[in-house]
């Protein structure tokens, strides 16, 4: 991120909070009549908007006024941002980054032979 959009929220913006991957959320000190106020994400890192929680995706995209709180409910798994393109993504069987084999399925193709 540039030092000019650092310097640009915060001087035009008012800090409205951070999350736990170290985010920084900002809205418009003062819009303009007539249409919303603008919100924004500084991300911590490199800008990958999967990143994003829930309970902040859903302030960004005005869904809720305020930010939510994250549910503390023991069912729910920790928001985890995309992996793709990380030796973390996910890699299922068969896959030849796991050896190229799997176990036969029942729906698993059979050629066509002529004649038979």
């Amino acid at each position: 991120m540039s030092i000019g959009t650092k310097i640009f929220s915060r001087l035009n913006g008012r800090l409205v909070g951070n999350d736990r991957f170290g985010n920084t959320y900002f809205e418009e000190r003062r819009p303009p009549k007539g249409r919303r106020v603008k919100r924004w994400v500084l991300y911590k890192g490199i800008a990958e908007p999967s990143k994003v929680p829930p309970e902040w995706n859903a302030w960004l995209h005005h869904t809720v006024d305020a930010p939510l709180a994250a549910p503390d409910r023991p069912w729910i798994k920790e928001h985890v941002p995309n992996l793709s393109g990380t030796p973390a993504a996910y890699v299922p069987t068969g896959d030849e980054r796991r050896g190229g084999t799997r176990r036969a399925a029942s729906g698993d193709y059979e050629a066509w032979t002529p004649g038979a």
